[in-house]
């Protein structure tokens, strides 16, 4: 069992920037994905970023060099910083943690992003 906690969301002017932050319950290390996804309304839940136990990083084409993920294992917090906001970066961020063997999959409550313009 995972459970994550989001935290750093807020309301931001567009070209403005927030910190998402996702803490563990449990040692990361042994995370194979942590990841950020995230929901507008009225449409479907979205990758924005993962990063790997390996430290490999992938990002979806919208957020590639305004966005960066990373991963504090000492912490057990996972971080996406997120820079020159967007108002279409508005959505409900979650956090979320792959275990690849036995493919088991958490996910965060969620934290609300919102960017005006």
């Amino acid at each position: 069992q995972v459970q994550l906690s989001e935290s750093g969301g807020g309301l931001v002017q567009a070209g403005g920037s927030l910190r998402l932050a996702c803490a563990a319950s449990r040692s990361i290390s042994s995370i194979d994905v942590m990841g950020w996804y995230r929901q507008a309304p009225g449409k479907q839940r979205e990758l924005v970023a993962t990063v790997t136990s390996g430290g490999s990083t992938n990002y979806a084409d919208s957020v590639k060099g305004r966005f960066t993920i990373s991963r504090d294992n000492a912490k057990d917090t996972v971080y996406l910083q997120m820079d020159s906001l967007k108002p279409e970066d508005t959505a409900v961020y979650y956090c979320n943690a792959l275990l690849l063997l036995p493919g088991y999959n958490y996910w965060g409550p969620g934290t609300q992003v919102t960017v005006s313009s």
